[in-house]
């Protein structure tokens, strides 16, 4: 029985690299694509840029899945006039130009690495998201992935080519990027941070978890066609986050009991309500679909990721 060759867009990302590591270490046929060929190493292919002109063909030959982490994500310097139509070239024109070409060249199956943010930037406490919530993207580049999501279900109705669309929230590791490494790099300084008095609950989902439950997408049944919001099944507040961090680092948090609605105030005046959102705010995810359905079940817990994470991250800079 011929084994199934898989294409990971993205590949050297954060996401797309441990997907793209995982899968050869299990001794798949891959392949990843870039905007480096890395090196020229076998099974890398370089996509310089990607939007609605991509010619994937050299990617897409004889491939049978492919998952597609690429993207233009958030950009916390943003410099264009017109951010949202920037994501959408690439994110939503981009994605489906190389849909149309998998569907082209027979792939059975399509999985888009969407976001929670689609469904919104917070909630209240108590009530997760689900797949059923109604979409409130707040941000363009959630707005982006919503539209691609959108085209890419419109794209293959009817046809054979099945789709699996999957909305992580905050996606952590040692080497994450973003405001999450930030956050590691604060910790390990031990600077005193005003976050001792949140009592919020973030979902959240380690990187290894993550990509465990991508493993499921790439073959199981009963993903064909269907969206999952996915996270470890352990929600936090910002306040455990830093401890739980500190923890890994082998030191106590140093955390300053300022009040929430202040905390929120100075940050929207330093034209960050943003950050204060995040900090401060709900965000919580109900994965039950994914466990129910497809069996999952998340390799390490919450608790138990951050405290490696942040071990992990300490030890890269010894």
């Amino acid at each position: 029985m011929k084994s199934l060759v898989y294409l990971i867009t993205g590949a050297t990302g954060f996401i797309g690299r441990a997907l793209f590591d995982y899968l050869c270490n299990q001794g798949a046929a891959v392949r990843g694509t870039s905007r480096r060929a890395d090196n020229g190493a076998e099974g890398w292919i370089q996509v310089a840029s990607i939007d609605r002109n991509t010619n994937w063909a050299a990617a897409l030959t004889h491939c049978d899945v492919v998952v597609h982490t690429a993207g233009r994500a958030h950009v916390l310097r943003e410099q264009e006039a017109d951010p949202l139509e920037q994501f959408r070239k690439v994110n939503v024109e981009g994605s489906l130009a190389l849909a149309r070409q998998a569907m082209d060249a027979g792939v059975r199956r399509f999985v888009f690495i969407s976001s929670i943010g689609v469904n919104g930037p917070e909630t209240p406490l108590g009530q997760p998201f689900t797949e059923l919530s109604t979409p409130d993207p707040q941000q363009a580049y959630a707005q982006s992935k919503l539209e691609a999501e959108l085209a890419l279900r419109d794209l293959v109705a009817g046809q054979s080519m099945e789709l699996v669309i999957v909305r992580p929230p905050l996606v952590y590791a040692a080497h994450a990027p973003g405001n999450f490494a930030r956050l590691l790099g604060l910790v390990g300084k031990r600077f005193p941070l005003p976050l001792g008095r949140i009592r919020n609950a973030r979902s959240m989902i380690a990187l290894q978890n993550l990509v465990g439950f991508l493993e499921l997408c790439l073959t199981h049944p009963a993903a064909a066609n269907e969206t999952f919001v996915i996270a470890d099944g352990q929600d936090v507040s910002t306040t455990q986050l830093v401890e739980f961090l500190a923890q890994g680092m082998g030191h106590r948090a140093k955390l300053l009991p300022v009040p929430v609605s202040a905390l929120r105030s100075g940050l929207a005046l330093l034209g960050r309500k943003g950050l204060g959102q995040q900090l401060c705010g709900s965000l919580q995810v109900d994965a039950s679909k994914a466990r129910h359905l497809l069996g999952w079940q998340p390799e390490i817990g919450t608790a138990d990721a951050l405290r490696d994470s942040a071990r992990q991250w300490l030890q890269s800079r010894s």
